[in-house]
């Protein structure tokens, strides 16, 4: 299975939303990373075909996502970043509601429903109403109906919103699992939803693709560039209104500082490895998170 974005582009009047994004997705989990407004959103409603590209096309294996219309969307299983619920549903009504809109058969969706209910801790909660439930069980119940369908192609916009840190640990480990032989797009703007299990990163800025990659790949164009400085409180402004700083934490009384900086920051600066929080803030620093 192979979904290709070849020259994917989105137009809003004079504004480019997406510019010529190409992209090749096979089985395994990709990251999608940028800050709010980057484009994040309006590329996967152009994967979804909720949305049509203004030129390029996307296609699953050699075929236009267009042409082939409820084949492609048997296959799709979404989670959208605002997702609508009926508040007086319970949540076992909700998902069997979605199930047939998906066409699913009848006693399969209740099969389904009641496992994945399990999955994402819901089974307790099965018979109470939507209107009841936090925001992070609303996300729960949202990523269940993204997979009733057990699709071959997962897309999720902002999945971890909502979750606590507890939640989100068991929601990676789902995902690592789900990724092994399908299709996953995880999007967000929390590096660490995606740092410890994505086969390959993509880095969105302004509607264009800045970076794609393993996570090696891509963080090595800023090795040599990381720099911890262990200053005092007043040289730690000086360093933050001077660099990119990714963050700072008290020791002993002393602040350290983890800098982005071409050349040594500070006289006693020490460089380290970079991560992908690293490379986030060189991109992302000082832009709508």
């Amino acid at each position: 299975m192979q979904l290709v974005l070849d020259r994917l582009t989105k137009q809003y009047g004079t504004k480019i939303a997406l510019d010529r994004i190409d992209a090749v997705f096979q089985p395994g989990i990709y990251g999608l990373l940028g800050a709010n407004g980057a484009g994040k959103t309006t590329l996967l409603r152009l994967i979804c075909d909720i949305l049509k590209p203004t030129s390029g096309e996307a296609r699953l294996n050699g075929k236009n996502i267009g042409e082939l219309g409820e084949k492609y969307r048997a296959a799709l299983g979404y989670l959208p970043q605002e997702f609508g619920f009926y508040p007086n549903f319970t949540a076992t009504d909700f998902l069997l509601y979605m199930a047939s809109l998906k066409g699913l058969n009848k006693r399969y969706a209740r099969e389904k429903a009641a496992g994945l209910l399990e999955t994402v801790g819901l089974k307790k909660e099965q018979g109470k109403k939507i209107k009841t439930f936090s925001g992070g069980m609303k996300q729960r119940l949202g990523i269940a109906q993204a997979l009733l369908n057990d699709p071959e192609i997962l897309i999720l916009d902002e999945p971890t919103a909502g979750l606590d840190p507890k939640e989100r640990v068991k929601f990676r480990n789902f995902i690592r699992a789900y990724g092994e032989n399908k299709i996953v797009i995880l999007s967000t703007h929390i590096v660490t939803d995606v740092e410890h299990i994505a086969d390959e990163i993509l880095i969105l800025k302004d509607g264009s693709l800045v970076k794609k990659g393993t996570e090696n790949s891509i963080i090595s164009e800023i090795a040599g560039c990381v720099w911890e400085c262990r200053v005092t409180k007043q040289e730690a402004i000086h360093l933050e209104n001077t660099f990119t700083v990714c963050n700072s934490k008290s020791e002993d009384e002393k602040i350290v500082v983890r800098v982005i900086s071409d050349q040594k920051p500070w006289k006693t600066a020490t460089p380290v490895p970079p991560c992908l929080e690293d490379l986030y803030m060189h991109y992302f620093h000082g832009e709508g998170q």
